[in-house]
């Protein structure tokens, strides 16, 4: 079992984006790709664990396998365990220097998973009340799942859910 741990929301955490968004780009050229810093890292004002997801989405699967050895190179270990659960994803895992780590979830463009993912973070950024909401259930949740970062993440699943039941009926999600 891993601590779960959670920081304030801290400017740097874009510009790590900024800097893996550049890798990531250059590592899939030719492919064009798109690639969204999503996950409580993404929100201003909200505490998170030092991780930085990332979206990436690209014009196919095979875009994406095609790139593994690639990635490795910069770094990326490579996570299949988890396709057993979301066969249209690619998980990588990079540990950065000190303790901030990267979670690259590569999709198809425009997939159900890129759509929800990206529909989360907007209603994250667009509502402080929502934030203030969820911030308060992470903070609830790490002390209640304080050794146990799986169960921590299936229990904010339910907020998440109401979250993108929402947008959905607001067209965000389709």
């Amino acid at each position: 079992m891993s601590t779960v741990v959670l920081c304030p929301y801290t400017v740097e955490w874009s510009a790590s984006f900024s800097e893996v968004r550049e890798e990531l780009l250059v590592a899939f050229a030719p492919f064009k790709v798109v690639v969204e810093h999503i996950g409580s890292t993404s929100i201003p004002r909200l505490l998170a664990k030092p991780v930085i997801d990332v979206l990436l989405g690209a014009g196919s699967l095979s875009d994406i396998v095609s790139k593994i050895k690639t990635l490795e190179g910069l770094g990326y270990v490579y996570v299949a365990k988890y396709e057993r659960d979301l066969p249209t994803r690619r998980y990588f895992v990079k540990s950065k220097s000190g303790s901030l780590r990267v979670h690259l979830h590569a999709v198809e463009s425009g997939s159900r998973i890129w759509r929800e993912h990206l529909a989360f973070r907007d209603a994250l950024r667009a509502d402080p009340a929502l934030v203030s909401q969820y911030a308060a259930l992470k903070l609830r949740l790490a002390a209640e799942f304080a050794n146990d970062k799986s169960a921590y993440t299936a229990a904010k699943a339910p907020f998440i859910q109401g979250v993108l039941s929402v947008a959905s009926s607001e067209g965000d999600v389709g």
